[in-house]
């Protein structure tokens, strides 16, 4: 079986060899032929490139994108489920995943994604990888400039509100993608929506709850993470991730 797909998932590009010969130059496919002049194959490599040259397809950047969002996420997500998990103080281990892995390196992963002309991917890393790096820059920068005003959980909160509604949009478009998309953005937003109203009302247990539910975001999108890793090195569906469309 083949792996399943997914628009995280990108096909190779296949090619066509075409060999020249002195005068005219033979383009061959199954069981057809066309001959062409050398001066319009000329022609043609102006707009295909070198004729020794292969195109290939780049590596599927899904894997890295979700490994980068998943492992950030559930990072910050343990602290958010409260302390009897973890010291509160060690909270700025956060910041750089953010910044680098969460943040830079699914943001080029969102790049590749406009490289294989997959608009939902490239729209979701480049947006998610810089929600993080704005995260990281938003607790270094800004947090201790508002703390003293007490005014923290309200700004926290409507950061968290833009957020939401970003991906309210891109669950909608999850719905028509994969099972696996779907339910990763649906937990997703419970978590962001538990997160909010936790910070704008001032209730320590709420976000407590969204933390737990941040973890459970992350290992969803672990599981696509290693479905793409997977499926992809074993050439076969061993870890599917249930198309919709």
């Amino acid at each position: 079986d083949s792996p399943e797909t997914t628009p995280f998932i990108s096909k190779p590009t296949e090619t066509t060899v075409i060999p020249i010969k002195d005068s005219t130059i033979d383009v061959e496919h199954s069981s057809s032929s066309v001959t062409i002049s050398k001066e319009q194959f000329q022609e043609l490599l102006k707009h295909v490139g070198d004729s020794n040259r292969t195109q290939s397809g780049i590596a599927n950047p899904g894997a890295l994108g979700l490994g980068g969002f998943a492992l950030t996420t559930f990072i910050l997500s343990v602290f958010n489920a409260g302390s009897y998990l973890i010291n509160i103080k060690l909270e700025p281990v956060v910041l750089p995943v953010a910044l680098f892995y969460g943040g830079l390196a699914q943001f080029l992963a969102g790049m590749w994604e406009f490289k294989v002309n997959n608009t939902f991917g490239a729209t979701a890393f480049t947006s998610y990888g810089s929600f993080w790096m704005s995260f990281a820059g938003y607790v270094h920068f800004i947090v201790p400039q508002i703390k003293q005003a007490g005014n923290v959980k309200k700004a926290t909160g409507l950061f968290l509100l833009a957020w939401f509604i970003f991906t309210l949009i891109m669950n909608v478009a999850a719905a028509k993608t994969s099972k696996f998309l779907f339910i990763l953005f649906t937990v997703l937003n419970i978590t962001f929506l538990l997160l909010i109203i936790g910070n704008l009302g001032g209730l320590p247990l709420i976000v407590n709850i969204g933390g737990w539910f941040g973890i459970l975001t992350a290992f969803v999108a672990w599981y696509g993470c290693a479905a793409i890793v997977i499926n992809s090195t074993f050439k076969k569906s061993l870890l599917p991730l249930g198309p919709l469309a």
